[in-house]
């Protein structure tokens, strides 16, 4: 996975993905209507695209909508907060990101049994503008970990990745662009 992962919630945003030297992006919020679009828009640009299924309009964000979303647009990874999209997704061979809101001390730890059930690849840490619980969700899972949510700095980018994790998701061209 790359350092920075561009991530867009419109298709002017994906245009300038499209663009860019980034292979991979997660498209955060879409309409069932546009995945057909965006499908055929990554393969001409040869881009590797991560839908966020909880926020695809129109699908629910289960294990049937997964499997559709895998057997018609082949994505390269899913994010979720959902254990059985996660479950889904590893069957599929699709790269499973759970993610993972730092609200309290009792949403943590039931996320930490979400992520012991389901065997992410990937567990998106929310917000990523928080490096010491970074650290401890990383110590704690052993899983791979994306930093996303309210990083708004260079410093803070660089102080998510000190502190283990292993890429960040942003929908800050100024942090795509200062990256490349």
């Amino acid at each position: 996975m790359q350092k920075i992962v561009p991530a867009f919630s419109s298709m002017k945003q994906y245009e300038l993905f499209l663009e860019s030297d980034y292979e991979i992006g997660v498209f955060l919020e879409t309409h069932i209507s546009q995945l057909g679009n965006i499908h055929k828009l990554a393969e001409k640009h040869q881009k590797k695209i991560i839908y966020h299924v909880d926020l695809i309009h129109g699908l629910k964000n289960d294990d049937y909508a997964t499997e559709y979303i895998c057997q018609q647009y082949n994505p390269y990874g899913l994010i979720s907060t959902k254990s059985t999209v996660i479950l889904k997704a590893k069957q599929k061979g699709v790269v499973a990101i759970q993610r993972m809101f730092l609200i309290d001390s009792h949403a943590l730890e039931r996320s930490y049994r979400l992520v012991n059930k389901t065997k992410p690849d990937y567990i998106e840490v929310l917000p990523g503008a928080m490096p010491w619980m970074i650290e401890e969700v990383k110590d704690r899972t052993k899983t791979k970990i994306l930093a996303g949510g309210l990083i708004r700095s260079v410093a803070e980018v660089e102080a998510a990745l000190e502190a283990g994790a292993d890429g960040i998701t942003t929908s800050n061209k100024e942090i795509w662009n200062y990256f490349k």
